[in-house]
Formats: C-alpha cells, sequence, structure tokens
C-alpha cells in the first residue's frame, strides 16, 4: 500500500473467481468498515467505480434534500 498522505491511499486489489475483492485492511480502518456492514457499489461507465458505507450514503442522500 503507498501511503501518499495519512488520510489517502492507493492500493491494488485483484478480483477473484467469484467476481469478489478483499479491501484492505487501512481501507477498512480508515473507513470503520466491520464485518456485516452494508456497502453501496456506484458506477459510471465513464468515471468507474466508487464504494462507500451504506448508511454513509444514506445520511448525504438526506443532506441533498
Amino acid at each position: 500500500m503507498k501511503n501518499a498522505e495519512k488520510d489517502r491511499f492507493i492500493v491494488s486489489v485483484k478480483v477473484g473467481p467469484k467476481g469478489q475483492i478483499t479491501i484492505p485492511k487501512e481501507a477498512r480502518e480508515m473507513f470503520d468498515i466491520k464485518e456485516g456492514d452494508t456497502l453501496m457499489v456506484m458506477g459510471d461507465s465513464k468515471r468507474g467505480l466508487a464504494i462507500m458505507k451504506a448508511d454513509a450514503f444514506y445520511s448525504l442522500m438526506e443532506a441533498e434534500k
């Protein structure tokens, strides 16, 4: 894992045979992702993929109203 700053990083992960990836420990700790959490996977064909915790996503959507 390359740490550019203490609140940012970049890492590569491999997609397994079932289409699964492992979220690196540093990312799970940074974003407080625990076993059983629900994540939102959002995609845009031009901009790529984004992943965030579902509770943070729903809070963001409420704030946009």
